[in-house]
């Protein structure tokens, strides 16, 4: 039985400090940035969280597309970021390394799988770090380190290089203490900042939508900093409307949940069964119950993706963005259980779920917080709208 008291010792964000300079000149010259441990970075492991990986595999020839492009936009690379193990968990705490600091809640955890981005950004040890969201890896650690962080449209961002769990959800997002810069790093990874980017504009009325059992979700001190958000001023100029998206949040998270692990067990299934590596509590028996999925429970749940996109497409067409709290509350505390941290899981990815199953993009916002800790303000826009989103980011939390 794993020994869980190892997986609660603090971490430092970085599994490695190194420095590569930039290749060339651009938008981000000045600043520094980190990669989550399961981007290659030439002539070095990638480790992914787990030692067994890391033995069985060799140090990387080249580097991953979206670290080359940062280092061609001018920004210096300054290490590589824990990871939760290959990446299957929203925790921020490894069996096998510890937890990464989280700065804004010295006594919560981070949460994952990109805890070592969110803490390396949080404690401002770099300007910007990249880490991945499958299921809510950047947005969840985001939110509860007080960063703004986005999952950008499925696709927009190039994934050579990158250590897959479930393609056809993951996605290469990025943190950051600043909607300027988060914008700006989105132009450099979409490959179009030659044309600089027009200035926020006031939102047009129905641009903001929200749906009331989304937001029911959250618990009562989250509702409450959630409903105070309204009230402000950036707001005034398009109060959010009201949607009923009338969808089975239960069942679209069993959905993810489902055609996740499909996905993950196709991706590692066989390098399990070859080198059976130990896994942390959770990661095992997610990857235990990946492994029994059965081709009518993947059918299943691939019709009712299709439906839950359908049905966003019909409500939230172009032109319109849904808000959302990122997360249901505060970040469990250091020490917690595993079956807290399970719980947990349970209650996040009702709010995580859409823009995984529908490829959307979503940004979260430092724009809630309670007396206990950071919160996420979430928007979540539509496919390939990232540049109106990231727009509306800045409009609405300027930095």
């Amino acid at each position: 039985m794993p020994d869980v008291g190892r997986s609660h010792a603090i971490a430092d964000a970085f599994v490695e400090r190194f420095l590569i300079e930039p290749t060339a000149s651009g938008p981000l010259r000045g600043t520094s940035f980190a990669v989550k441990d399961i981007f290659d970075v030439a002539g070095r492991a990638t480790g992914c969280g787990n030692p067994t990986w890391r033995a069985t595999h060799p140090v990387a020839s080249r580097s991953a597309e979206v670290v080359s492009r940062l280092l061609g936009a001018g920004a210096r690379l300054s290490g590589k970021t824990r990871t939760d193990e290959l990446a299957y968990s929203l925790e921020g705490r490894n069996f096998h390394e510890g937890a990464p600091r989280n700065p804004a809640a010295p006594e919560r955890l981070t949460g994952g799988s990109s805890s070592g981005s969110a803490s390396a950004v949080a404690a401002a040890d770099v300007d910007f770090a990249v880490g991945t969201d499958t299921a809510g890896s950047v947005r969840v650690p985001a939110a509860w380190c007080g960063l703004v962080g986005i999952r950008p449209t499925h696709g927009r961002v190039p994934t050579g290089g990158l250590t897959a769990l479930a393609p056809s959800f993951d996605t290469v997002g990025w943190f950051g203490r600043s909607t300027t810069l988060v914008r700006t790093i989105g132009a450099v990874l979409f490959g179009n900042y030659a044309q600089p980017p027009d200035p926020p504009r006031l939102l047009a009325p129905g641009a903001l939508l929200r749906d009331r059992d989304l937001d029911s979700l959250a618990d009562a001190a989250t509702s409450a900093a959630f409903e105070r958000v309204f009230e402000r001023e950036c707001f005034l100029s398009a109060p959010p409307g009201e949607v009923s998206l009338q969808l089975d949040l239960t069942a679209a998270t069993e959905c993810l949940r489902v055609l996740q692990g499909a996905e993950a067990w196709r991706t590692h299934g066989r390098w399990i069964d070859a080198h059976h590596p130990q896994f942390g509590p959770g990661v095992a028996e997610r990857f235990a119950a990946a492994r029994v999925l059965t081709d009518a429970e993947i059918r299943e749940a691939a019709l009712l993706r299709a439906a839950i996109g359908a049905r966003l497409d019909a409500v939230l067409p172009p032109g319109r963005m849904l808000c959302l709290p990122t997360v249901p509350g505060p970040a469990p505390r250091r020490d917690a259980l595993a079956e807290e941290m399970q719980a947990q899981r349970r209650r996040l990815l009702p709010l995580t779920a859409l823009a995984s199953l529908t490829g959307r993009p979503q940004i979260t916002l430092p724009l809630l917080a309670t007396a206990a800790a950071p919160l996420g303000f979430s928007l979540l826009g539509w496919r390939n709208g990232d540049e109106a989103l990231l727009a509306t980011a800045e409009l609405l939390w300027p930095s």
